[in-house]
Order: C-alpha cells, then structure tokens, then sequence
C-alpha cells in the first residue's frame, strides 16, 4: 500500500490513501504569518536598544543626540575614555572585580548548591518541602531591605570595601537560584544508575562523583551561567558596600565623569556598556546548546 502526498500553491497539502480518496489538509497560512511577525516584533523590541547602544559607543562626542539610526562620525574615542583613569574612571579594575566576584560567587553557590539540591532530591525526611519553601521564600525578600543591616554589620567587623562585602550577599542571592534549579534536575534524574553503581562496589561518595555529577553536568553548567549573571549584574548592595577599590563594573559606569563637570558622558557610559555586554552574550551563544540540554535534560528517556 502506497502512500503519497501532494501540495498546491493555496497552501493545501494532501495523501491519496489506498482507496484513493485524497485526504486534504489545510495549512493556517494567516496564523503562521502572525507567528512569525510576532517574533521579528519580539526581537526588534529586545535587540534595538542593544544596537543602539553599539552606535552611540562609536559616535563622536560631538553628535551624541544624532537621531541617525546608523552609525555616523564614527571614533574610538569613548573606548579609550572607558578605560582612561585621567577623569577617575578605574573601569579597567572594575572589569576586574566583577570577574573575581562573580567567578567566587559562582564557585561557592554552586558547591553550596550541588549538595543541598542533592540532599533535597535523593534523601526522605521530615520537612524536606518545607525547607525546600524556605529557601525559595529567601529568594523573595527584597534586597533594598538589607542594605542598612549589612552596611552596619559589615561597618562593625571592618569589611567595608572588602571583597568579601560584595561577595556574601550574593552567594546568598543566586543559592536560591541554584538549589532549587538543581532540585529540579536532580528530582528526574535516573537514579538507577548510582545504586547500580553502588551495587558494583562504589561508595556513596564515589557513587556521585563518578556517576551523579557527570548526568548532572548540562544542569550544573545552566545553572553557573545564571549564577554569574546574577552576581555580574548586581548593583544596589555593591554601591552602598563596597568602595573605588572593589567596586563592580556596574557601579564603576554608573559614577562615570565627563570631561567637563555636570557633563553626563553618554558615548562613554555606552562604550563601557558594550564592553560589559558583548562577553555575556558571546558566552551565551557559544555555550547555548548546553544551556538548552541544560534545561530540558534529566528525565529518564524510554
């Protein structure tokens, strides 16, 4: 019995069965138009303010109000205005904090993390789900609240300006973030293979270094990327705890100074903001295949 299929030009599609009775089927040409318009709309809206940006890091200072939509008196004056310390802007060491600080912050909550959401998937006891609220209740409480208690704790002890100011907080923003995106992975993850391992021979703690950690690589690796984000993103704490010595790059371009005072220097706040952009969504898209398998991996497949 032969099955073939036909289609026109009016968007129809058919198979002739064995009798011979052509079976049409009508594709929705208007609602995939509106599918596919909506998604050009969706990445203008997102994408334009990012080229914009790019366009205006490359202008003159001249002609930073230029309505032109392309880019027009084109210079790498600002770049160099980034990351010249002649005004005081120290972008360069903040370049440099942010990846100690957010490298840290990724390290220590992911370690934190891996335990905790292991304990949270694989082990029985009372409260497992209430401890489980709790930690996603944390991640709710805003973070303008703590601003004063931090700032007077760390002002007793002496950490103000210290890397450890900066870093402390935002272990325990993205730990959330990372113990419950980690439970959910480890929840579905087939834990046949680790007490096959077990019955092989291997220890517990072999049992998860070998097996368990290597499954749960995609989700771990999805999981850092969101982790560094979010400490590379973070503003408020780090503008009130931390100092010209340990400031982020997000603090350092928000207290950039123009060449002249009161001058709000645009063309170089968006040059460092170019700079602090185009490496996150490099990584992202090199890395976007293990993002995905990331977040749709960790069921058992039949």
């Amino acid at each position: 019995m032969a099955i073939t299929s036909r289609s026109t030009a009016t968007g129809r599609s058919g198979k002739v069965t064995a009798s011979g009775v052509e079976v049409v089927q009508r594709r929705n040409v208007p609602g995939a138009v509106l599918t596919y318009a909506g998604v050009v709309l969706i990445c203008l809206w997102g994408l334009l303010p990012f080229y914009w940006m790019i366009v205006t890091s490359f202008r003159d200072v001249g002609f930073t109000f230029d309505t032109t939509p392309w880019p027009t008196h084109v210079t790498l004056e600002n770049y160099s205005t980034a990351f010249s310390t002649a005004r005081g802007n120290h972008f360069g060491r903040a370049l440099l904090n942010s990846v100690v600080i957010g490298v840290v912050t990724t390290v220590v909550g992911l370690v934190v993390g891996v335990f905790t959401a292991y304990a949270l998937a694989r082990l029985e006891f009372r409260g497992k789900f209430y401890v489980l609220g709790l930690i996603l209740g944390a991640s709710m409480f805003p973070g303008v609240a703590l601003v004063t208690p931090l700032f007077q704790l760390f002002t007793n002890i002496g950490w103000i300006n210290t890397y450890q100011a900066l870093i402390i907080p935002d272990i325990s923003f993205i730990l959330p973030l990372t113990v419950y995106t980690l439970t959910a992975f480890f929840t579905e993850m087939p834990w046949e293979l680790e007490e096959s391992a077990r019955m092989d021979g291997c220890t517990p703690g072999q049992a998860f270094r070998k097996v368990i950690l290597p499954l749960a690589a995609p989700g771990i690796f999805t999981t850092a990327i969101l982790a560094f984000t979010a400490a590379w993103n973070e503003f408020l704490l780090a503008s009130q705890l931390g100092g010209d010595k340990v400031q982020p790059v997000t603090v350092a371009i928000a207290s950039f100074a123009g060449a002249q005072p009161h001058q709000e220097p645009y063309t170089a706040v968006m040059a460092a903001g170019t700079i602090v952009t185009v490496p996150l969504i490099i990584m992202v898209l090199v890395f976007q295949r293990r993002i995905v398998s990331g977040l749709t991996a960790g069921g058992v497949k039949s």
